[in-house]
Order: structure tokens, then C-alpha cells, then sequence
């Protein structure tokens, strides 16, 4: 087989570095290199042997079968050359074969080492007779490609560039190419999305003076459009000399295509004014424009022209309408027109049904497709993929099961779009083990394939799972696009992995995909909810557009941490660029003000609210109950909730929580109770807040019945749910109802164990609360910052000071936790209960922060405690010096010194 190479060393010349191969295949992209360490061991002494071989004349086993090969097909092309592509003036590299037979594609090469002598001779010989008899040698081999045959064959193959150096050579030799050779490249060129070489084309097609030709300049058009540069259609189509109709439907379908509805419908109305009938394709196109931009009135107007043309009644036409329809919301009209359709093919459903799917109505999708089956209409794949995201939108698991039974018998499983679909469905229905199932068994899986799986990883709160399946998805060389990355941005903003979101951020730059709109506010989004406030406005400040999402990203990663003053000047910043806010925007200002709370500033966003059309929206609705209740107006929130036409578990949850924020514990029950009996049903959300009014008012009672009622829910294996009764009977005094709880709960994280502890710290069980401790770390949970505060005020009740150094020093130590002004407090409290006054003091004066008034009053409170007056009275000062209306402060110090009656007299 060495014949079949070419080496690098004597063909091609001396190759210029080591990543050059020393041996490369003629005719396909495979090579070899010596010095590779994945050789077999035999390598090195068969190329000795061939080396000393070569040396010596003789040739090797392999090299003389493949001699005696070249030696006949050097015969058989002598016999017959016109049986041979000549190659030699068109090839671009030594290893595409100077003539190739135009049946077998065997090649041969003139500078072939293992040719016979005598070659040489006689293609010098042709050489000659070619010339005597007229015209030179090129023209020859160029006239066989005289009728564009071979120019669209290579065209078909993707070869391009092949195909363009002929009409190159056709042009430099003044032989006129072939038109079906340009219409071959135009639409190569369109097909692969080659600019490049279009542009290429169209210079030689102006330099032939083709470019006047009216067909030439709609498949011009049509290339141009293709490959994205809308500016270059735009330009070709404005000079053509005459337009007829296709060349506006060719301009008028590629913005239509390209989501410029506007444009689209512009030029349509253009085309009509110079005389130019519409036909049923333009049609289509326009109404395919209507749709995008959801442009219900131009797409009425179009209805009655096709009406007046007489394209109702015709398939195609009937089912763009219906489409049309349904993108513009209107669904009504859609199904009459469906309804008067006099032939309906599976098009028609499809559109129908996708219709239903998109607006979220899945039910009467899937009734439609019974219906569709009673008319025996045989189902596509789209039919399917369409029906599977109409069960995927109302998490119908049951019927998608059906479906993905019927794919089966119907031979769609292999379908790679099917498959995607059934992926996306069993993630959205939460049936991740049905889903990965589907993925792993589907023959080909592109990008769509991995995003759906890795979507519904991070759709469940499976960020590491959705990471895990990026990098096998890198592993099998699938290139992610951009809806993988805001997808895989996601996973990585539900688990706060910081660094594995920047190293995507690098592959996105890498990739070039950081320029993209829905990336960008993507990433915005990750570093915002991984709490990097800084590379989130990096990355926002840097972005070329901005849209509302964006807008809404940033303004949410400002609320998120706390900083609403930040949210709400974004906010008047965005309103200076005139983006429009949308409901989302309202939503993320009110939690901001809600978050400060900035009670005037939301006065002023619900009046903005009502100015904008939103009120009746149930979600800004609920955000607006939520604000008021948490900036303590509960009558307003009150008065929102009441005039709401349409009220969810949100709103009730929201209003419940409102009222326990207040304190207002009782109240909060007795709307549980009003909220029952308008039969709404409470989620987890509801329980846990109901359950911190029991905690509020000690309300053991209700708290047991709220127990109960979650039993039946199934919500009692929620963790949060869990967390929350062990919290609600620690409060309310029952520390073994609270333990068996704890005991019972499936899955417990920091928040069920620092619930617990807290228990033990509020019944004074410090041993208690230090031996759980001990469990929880040994159980692999990692104590947090509230952790601590719960075992350091359970040492403080319970006097064990030796205990709460050690944990405050280990805390200190920690590289992961950073002592808060609680914390200090905390010690402060622990030494002054157990009469170590100076020792609190002087812990005080090496705080490595400056004392708040918390810390001070708690050294002032264990002053009057113990009756140190010298002490108190220093506390006193510094409490006055940071508030100096606090009166607690006063009356701690005058009950100092009224039990000591002495510093009294002294001090008057």
C-alpha cells in the first residue's frame, strides 16, 4: 500500500516542522508520522527494510503489487483517455490525482515514484499532438468540462472550491462557462452557507455580465440571504434591472425568514403597487411574517386577499393561515379556518395542534390528535414532536407514555427529532430515568439531544448532573450551541458553582458566542445568583445590545444580595435607554423594595404598574402583596389581595406571610382557614410559613393539626417542610416531637440540623446542643454561620465557657465562615452571664470590627445583672455614643444604680 502515499520528504518537498506528517494518503485525509509513540513495534525495521531497499534498487512486496497496479491503469488510460477526468490544471494539491477515472475513481498521478518509464515518453507524446492538431493543452482539459455537468456534480458534493477554480480557468481562457455552472455554485454556495466563495461567484458573474440576467439575480438574492448577509441581498436586489416574481418572493422570503416581519410585509405591499400579482407561494411567505411578529391585523388583511384570489380552499395556504393565527394568539380564528378547510392534510393538524401546544392549552392538543386519528390522518414526526411538548407543557406523563408507545409501533423511535422530543418530555414530566433512558439509547444524538438531557438535569435542581453531562458531551466531540450554554449557565446559577460558571464563560468567549443576546443575559444571570455582583455588571456593561431580559437580570442580581437602593437606580437608568419594563421588571423591583424596604418607592412602582397595564397580571399582583406585607402595610397589601379577579397559592402564601412577618400570628391562621374554604389547596411554600406562626403564637395545637395536613399533602419528605416542624415544636416547648421529626426526615441539610440545636439553645440544653453538633459534623454537614450562633447561645444559657471559646476559636479558623456582629454578641453574652465581666469587656476592645450597639447593650445588660457599675456606666457611654435616643440603655442604667444606692448619691 505504500504507493497510495505521498512522502512528505521527497514528494512534497522537505515538510517545514514536526507537525507535518511524513507520509499522507492520496485520495483521503488520513497520515502517518514515524517518531508517534503509538506505533507498533514493528514499524521502525519495516521502514529500515524499505529504506535499504530503495538504496539498492529493489523494490518492496508492498510497492511492486501496487507498480504492477499503476503499470494497468496507465495501459487502460493510454487505450482510452476520454474514459479520464484530466485534473492537472484544476487541482490545487499534489493529492488530488492529476486524472481520475470517471467510473472507478481510481487516480493517477505523472510524478508517481512506482510509475513505469515509459509514461513520461508518452505523455510527452500526447502533449504534443494535443498542440499540433489546435488549441493549447488547457483548453482541452477545460472543454471537457464544457457543459457545467461536472461544475454541479462537484457543486452537489460540497466540493466548492473545486468547482469555482474551473469557472476560474473557464474565465482566464476566455471560455464561456456554462450557465447551469453558476446556478450549481449559487446554490452550493447557499446550501453550505458559503459567503465566501458566493461572493467569488458573483465577481465572475459580473465580470461575464451575468449579472443582469434576471434569474441569475435571484438566486443572487436567494444566496446572499442564505448565508446571512441580508445587506448584500438588499443590494443585488436593488440593482437588478427588472423584477418579476420571483425575485420579490426570493427578497420578501428571506426577511421573513430572518424574523423581520416588518420588512417582510413592507416589500410585500411594494410588489402589489408595481403590478405584480401575488401567488400562493408569496402567500405563505407573508403570512409565515405575520406570524413571527405576531401581526394579527396585516394577517386579517391578507386573509381577505386570499379570499379575493381564490387560495383559501387550496391545502398549503389553509394551513399557513391556521398557523398564522395561532402565532398571533388568536386561536379562534385559526380553528374556524381549520373547520372550513375542504382538504386537510397532516400539515393542517400539525399546525392546529401545535398551535394548542404553544399557548399552553396541551389537553385540547392532545384531543385534537384523537380527533385526527378518528379521520384517519397518519401522523408524522412533527405530528409527534408537536403532541410530545403539548404533554411536556401540563406534565401529562400518563398520554406521553401513549405517544411514546405509538412512536415505537410506528418505526419515529430512531427519529433523532422524536428522540429529542421524548427527552425534553420525560425532563419536564420529571421523569429523568425514562428520559436519560430515550438519550442513551438513541443511535444519533446531536446538540438538541444533549441540551434537552442536560436542561432537564438543571430543570430538577441537578446542577452537578447537568455538568457531568456537558463534559461527556465534550468527550464525544458534539459541539455545544448557544441554547446549551444558557441552559448549562442555569445549572450552574441553581447550585452556585462560581468557577465551573466562569470556566464556561471562557468557552463561550472561545466559541464566539459571548456577542449573543440570550447568552449574555444569561451569564449576567449566573454571576449574579452565584453572588459575583461584580463580574455580573462586567459582563453587562461589556454587552453590545441589551434587551429587557438583560435589563431584568442585573436588576434581579441586585435584589437577590440585598442591595435594592443598587436594583432601583438600575431601574431609572434603564428607563433613560427607553427599554420598556415588563412584568418581570416589576416583579424584581418590588422584591427589591420589599427587600430594603422601601415603602414610597413601591407606592410609586404600583403606580407605574397600573399607568403600564399590569395590574391585572396575577404574578405582579402577587409581588405587590408581597411588598406591602413585608414593608409592614399590610392594609395595602390587603386591599391588593381583595381586589385581585383572579387569586392563586401565591397570593394566599404571600398575604399569610405578610401577617407572620407582623407577628401577627393569629391572623395569619385564621386567613389559613378562609384560604381553605375558597378550596385552595396550600403548597410547601404555605406550610412552612403557616408553621412559623405556630412558632410565633406557641400554637401547639394548630401546629399538630398543620402536621397532619402535610402528612396527607406527601409534602412531610420536603426537607424545607421538615425543617420547619422540627423549628415549629422546638418553639413551641415539645423538643421530643421536634427530635422525632428530626429522626424521621429522609434527607436533612444545615437548615434541619441548626432548627434542631436551636431547639436544644432555646430549652437551655447546652450538653445537648454540643453533642448534636458533634453528630451533624460527623454525619458530613458543614456548620454555617447560624449554626454557631444556636451552640453559642446554648453555651450561654447553660454557662459552658470553656465550650463556647472553643467553638468561637474554631469558627475563627475556618477559612469558610467569618464571625458576624451576632457571633460577638454571642461571647459577649456567654462571659457576662457567667459574672466574666472584664473578660467580656476586654474581649469587646480586641473585636477586629467596631462593636454595634447589640454588642455594647449586651454588656450594659450583664452589668445590672451582676451589679457592676463601673462596667455598666462604660457600656452606657459607648451604647449613647452610637444611638443617643436608645432608652433601653438608660433605664439598664438606672436600674444599675438603683441597686446600688451608694454610686447613686456619688453620682448626684
Amino acid at each position: 500500500m505504500a504507493g497510495v502515499l505521498l512522502e512528505s520528504s521527497t514528494v512534497v518537498g522537505q515538510k517545514k516542522d514536526q507537525g507535518f506528517p511524513d507520509f499522507k494518503h492520496k485520495t483521503v485525509e488520513k497520515a502517518l508520522w514515524t517518531d508517534k509513540r503509538f506505533n507498533p513495534p514493528w514499524v521502525h525495521s519495516r521502514l529500515a527494510a524499505m529504506v535499504q531497499c530503495q538504496q539498492q534498487g529493489q523494490s518492496t512486496p508492498e510497492s511492486s503489487g501496487r507498480a504492477v497496479r499503476i503499470e494497468q491503469l496507465w495501459q487502460e488510460f493510454y487505450s482510452d483517455p476520454s474514459k479520464w477526468w484530466d485534473n492537472r490544471y484544476i487541482k490545487r494539491t499534489p493529492k488530488y490525482p492529476d486524472f481520475k477515472h470517471k467510473n472507478t475513481n481510481e487516480g493517477l498521478w505523472v510524478e508517481d515514484s512506482l510509475n513505469p518509464s515509459w509514461v513520461k515518453e508518452k505523455m510527452a507524446a500526447m502533449a504534443w499532438n494535443q498542440t499540433q492538431s489546435g488549441g493549447g493543452l488547457k483548453s482541452k482539459v477545460l472543454a471537457s468540462f464544457g457543459n457545467g455537468d461536472e461544475v454541479c456534480k462537484l457543486c452537489g458534493e460540497g466540493k466548492l472550491k473545486e468547482a469555482l477554480h474551473i469557472v476560474e480557468l473557464m474565465v482566464e481562457q476566455n471560455t464561456q462557462a456554462p450557465i447551469n455552472s453558476y446556478v450549481g455554485l449559487l446554490k452550493g454556495c447557499a446550501k453550505r452557507k458559503a459567503l465566501a466563495e458566493g461572493k467569488q461567484v458573483h465577481a465572475l458573474i459580473v465580470e461575464c455580465g451575468l449579472d443582469l440576467n434576471t434569474f441569475i439575480g435571484n438566486l443572487l438574492v436567494d444566496m446572499y440571504a442564505k448565508c446571512g448577509s441580508m445587506l448584500d441581498a438588499r443590494k443585488v436586489f436593488n440593482t437588478m434591472p427588472k423584477h418579476n416574481l420571483f425575485s420579490w418572493t426570493a427578497i420578501i422570503s428571506a426577511y421573513a425568514n430572518l424574523g423581520e416581519g416588518d420588512e417582510a410585509i413592507d416589500l410585500f405591499q411594494q410588489m402589489q403597487q408595481t403590478g405584480i400579482v401575488p401567488d400562493k407561494v408569496v402567500f405563505v411567505v407573508v403570512l409565515k411574517a405575520c406570524g413571527r411578529i405576531a401581526a394579527l391585523e396585516q394577517g386579517k388583511s391578507l386573509h381577505a386577499q386570499i379570499i379575493k384570489s381564490g387560495f383559501e380552499s387550496d391545502v398549503i395556504v389553509g394551513s399557513a393561515l391556521v398557523d398564522m393565527y395561532a402565532k398571533c394568539g388568536c386561536l379562534e380564528h385559526g380553528r374556524q379556518v381549520f373547520n372550513n378547510m375542504h382538504e386537510r392534510d397532516v400539515v393542517s393538524w400539525n399546525v392546529m395542534i401545535a398551535g394548542y401546544a404553544q399557548k399552553g392549552l396541551g389537553k385540547e392538543a392532545i384531543d385534537l390528535y384523537e380527533e385526527m386519528k378518528q379521520e384517519d390522518v397518519q401522523p408524522s414526526n412533527v405530528t409527534y414532536v408537536v403532541l410530545l411538548n403539548a404533554c411536556a407543557s401540563i406534565a401529562a406523563l400518563e398520554q406521553g407514555k401513549q405517544l411514546h408507545s405509538r412512536i415505537i409501533k410506528s418505526g419515529f423511535e430512531s427519529d433523532v427529532t422524536v428522540g429529542n422530543a421524548l427527552v425534553d418530555m420525560y425532563a419536564k414530566c420529571g421523569c429523568l430515568e425514562y428520559g436519560r433512558q430515550v438519550f442513551n439509547n438513541m443511535h444519533e444524538r446531536n446538540a438538541v439531544s444533549w441540551t434537552a438531557m442536560i436542561a432537564g438535569y438543571a430543570q430538577q435542581g441537578l446542577g452537578k448532573e447537568a455538568l457531568a453531562l456537558y463534559e461527556q458531551m465534550k468527550q464525544e466531540g458534539v459541539q455545544p450551541d448557544n441554547v446549551t450554554y444558557v441552559v448549562l449557565l442555569k445549572a450552574c446559577a441553581s447550585i452556585a458553582a462560581l468557577e465551573q460558571g466562569k470556566k464556561l464563560h471562557s468557552h463561550i468567549i472561545t466559541n464566539g458566542c459571548e456577542l449573543d443576546l440570550i447568552v449574555g443575559s444569561a451569564l449576567v444571570d449566573m454571576y449574579a445568583k452565584c453572588g459575583s455582583i461584580e463580574h455580573a455588571c462586567q459582563v453587562f456593561n461589556g454587552m453590545h445590545e441589551r434587551n429587557v431580559v438583560s435589563w431584568n437580570s442585573m436588576i434581579a442580581g441586585y435584589a437577590q444580595r440585598g442591595l435594592g437602593k443598587e436594583a432601583l437606580t438600575l431601574y431609572e437608568q434603564m428607563k433613560e435607554e427607553c427599554v420598556q419594563p415588563d412584568d418581570v421588571t416589576y416583579v424584581v423591583l418590588l422584591k427589591a423594595c420589599a427587600s430594603i424596604p422601601a415603602l414610597e418607592r413601591g407606592k410609586e412602582l404600583h403606580s407605574h404598574i397600573i399607568r403600564s397595564g399590569f395590574e391585572m397580571d396575577t404574578i405582579v399582583c402577587d409581588a405587590l402583596v408581597d411588598m406591602y406585607a413585608k414593608c409592614g402595610s399590610i392594609e395595602r397589601a390587603l386591599q391588593v389581595f381583595n381586589n385581585m379577579h383572579e387569586r392563586n397559592v401565591v397570593s394566599w402564601t404571600a398575604l399569610i406571610g405578610g401577617y407572620v412577618q407582623q407577628g401577627l400570628g393569629k391572623e395569619a391562621l385564621a386567613l389559613y382557614e378562609q384560604m381553605k374554604e375558597e378550596g385552595m389547596k396550600p403548597d410547601n411554600t404555605t406550610y412552612v410559613i403557616l408553621l412559623k406562626a405556630c412558632a410565633s403564637v406557641a400554637a401547639m395545637k394548630q401546629g399538630k393539626e398543620l402536621h397532619s395536613h402535610i402528612i396527607r399533602s406527601g409534602f412531610e419528605s420536603d426537607v424545607i417542610v421538615g425543617s420547619a416542624l422540627v423549628d415549629m415544636y422546638a418553639k413551641c416547648g415539645s423538643i421530643e416531637h421536634a427530635r422525632q421529626v428530626f429522626n424521621n426526615m429522609h434527607e436533612r441539610d444545615v437548615v434541619s440540623w441548626n432548627a434542631m440545636i436551636a431547639g436544644y439553645a432555646q430549652q437551655g440544653l447546652g450538653m445537648e446542643a454540643l453533642i448534636f453538633l458533634e453528630q451533624m459534623q460527623m454525619e458530613g454537614t458543614k456548620p454555617n454561620e447560624v449554626t454557631y450562633v444556636s451552640v453559642l447561645s446554648a453555651c450561654s444559657q447553660s454557662r459552658l465557657v470553656d465550650e463556647g471559646h472553643q467553638l468561637f476559636d474554631s469558627m475563627c479558623k475556618d477559612p469558610g465562615l467569618t464571625p458576624t456582629m451576632d457571633h460577638y454578641a454571642c461571647m459577649v453574652d456567654l462571659l457576662g452571664r457567667a459574672g466574666c465581666l472584664t473578660d467580656a469587656e476586654n474581649f469587646i476592645n480586641k473585636m477586629p470590627v467596631q462593636p454595634d450597639v447589640v454588642v455594647w447593650m449586651t454588656l450594659l445588660g450583664a452589668a445590672r445583672n451582676h451589679g457592676h457599675v463601673e462596667i455598666g456606666r462604660r457600656a452606657f457611654n459607648s451604647v449613647v455614643k452610637l444611638e443617643p435616643e436608645n432608652a433601653a440603655a438608660y433605664v439598664l442604667l438606672s436600674n444599675i444604680y438603683a441597686a446600688a444606692p451608694g454610686c447613686m448619691r456619688k453620682q448626684k
